[in-house]
């Protein structure tokens, strides 16, 4: 059996925490929380074990892979800038040609980002992460 590969999206949680969840498998509800992105991935993990050794329905145990299973891990925006919190979000706004308090909402989980904004800010940060490689002291 192949690993089965699945994309699990990083959030920013309403408390302050991190949440994981699975657009893939929005049916069974398999999310992982946790203070850190750490523990929400040790959560997730531990949420797909309980799944798989509780769940008697072959369905949904072969939606999983029977736990053979490897994550995807991607941010949202919210959860992008919160593991990355030393971004100054106004400038980095304005590199982009977004408006900074529309950014400032993006962060915050707010207002959600269109495909294309979302493109428009990960293209910028992957330009700016070369440029960062370049720098020499």
């Amino acid at each position: 059996m192949t690993t089965k590969v699945i994309k699990a999206i990083i959030e920013k949680a309403s408390d302050g925490g991190y949440g994981i969840y699975c657009p893939d498998l929005e049916e069974i509800s398999l999310y992982g929380y946790g203070l850190t992105e750490t523990e929400a991935k040790e959560n997730l993990q531990e949420n797909l074990e309980m799944f798989i050794d509780e769940s008697e329905n072959e369905n949904i145990i072969n939606a999983l892979n029977k736990g053979d299973i490897s994550f995807d891990y991607q941010y949202d925006i919210s959860g992008f800038f919160k593991t990355y919190n030393f971004f100054n979000i106004s400038e980095l706004a304005k590199r982009i040609g977004i408006n900074p308090s529309l950014m400032r909402r993006y962060k915050q989980g707010i207002t959600l980002a269109s495909k294309d904004q979302k493109k428009k800010i990960e293209q910028e940060i992957h330009i700016l992460a070369k440029e960062l490689c370049a720098v020499q002291f």
